[in-house]
């Protein structure tokens, strides 16, 4: 199936490793212009060479920590002046450490704001002009299962995420009419450097084995298993596409089953 993909001009945040680095190469493996950015260098360019090699497409790369304003200007910068435009924004900045509710100072607070909402709403700001003026454009929100279960000890993550579907919903009744579409993607379980490492940290916070927590969290799955990030990846093309025109203000989930709710 052509995704219609082809020539398209797409950023992907956190590209590097896990399910930033899927997404990338899905839509590189349909065709599209790819930047993507990372905070570490060397992991960085190696992911670069990596997708360039096994898809043939055009990919560039940039040192970027979206924190930083200044440097997740100068990324948009790059990839404009390379393409002139930007069709698809991929937002995905990892996640801010866990944490009880009294157990974070304030200050923590803002450093969580500074990721997960305000680098995409500048980001947005950025790119959405040229957008409007084609008449076409993709905004994807790489979120969590948090935002429609809150997770314990994740009170950071619960509710900065849970502002940016938000922010993603409004948005999307905003831009529509220029055929821009804007949705968030919510995985569950995935095999990924960052779930091994919260899971690494819940088990040693129970006194238990990493192997056993896991174990116990995917009882909870009625798949039974972790997602491969190349099944989200897969899915976040599909988004990006034209297949999904009609898809927008969406929160879909990616997650095995875990979540229990209806809506």
């Amino acid at each position: 199936m052509d995704l219609g993909l082809e020539g398209k001009r797409a950023l992907v945040g956190g590209a590097s490793r896990g399910l930033g680095f899927a997404a990338a190469r899905a839509l590189a493996g349909e065709g599209a212009r790819v930047s993507i950015c990372a905070r570490e260098e060397g992991p960085l360019e190696e992911a670069r060479a990596r997708i360039e090699r096994e898809t043939g497409a055009e990919v560039r790369a940039f040192s970027c920590d979206v924190r930083d304003l200044s440097r997740l200007d100068a990324w948009i910068d790059d990839a404009l002046a390379a393409w002139g435009g930007v069709d698809i924004y991929f937002h995905n900045a990892g996640g801010p450490p866990p944490g009880s509710f009294e157990s974070l100072p304030e200050e923590a607070w803002e450093e969580a704001f500074g990721l997960l909402l305000r680098p995409v709403i500048h980001a947005v700001k950025r790119v959405l002009p040229g957008m409007k003026q084609s008449r076409w454009g993709r905004i994807l929100n790489l979120t969590s299962i948090t935002v429609k279960q809150p997770s314990p000890d994740l009170v950071l993550s619960n509710s900065l995420r849970s502002a940016l579907v938000s922010l993603a919903k409004t948005l999307a009744g905003e831009v529509g009419p220029y055929g821009i579409t804007v949705n968030n993607l919510c995985p569950g379980y995935f095999d990924t450097e960052r779930a091994r490492s919260l899971l690494e940290k819940r088990a040693g916070a129970a006194g238990e084995e990493a192997e056993k927590v896991r174990e116990s969290l995917l009882r909870e799955v009625p798949l039974r298993r972790m997602g491969n990030p190349d099944e989200l990846g897969a899915l976040a093309a599909f988004l990006c596409s034209e297949k999904a025109s009609y898809v927008t203000g969406a929160t879909i989930l990616v997650d095995g089953g875990l979540y229990k709710g209806l809506m």
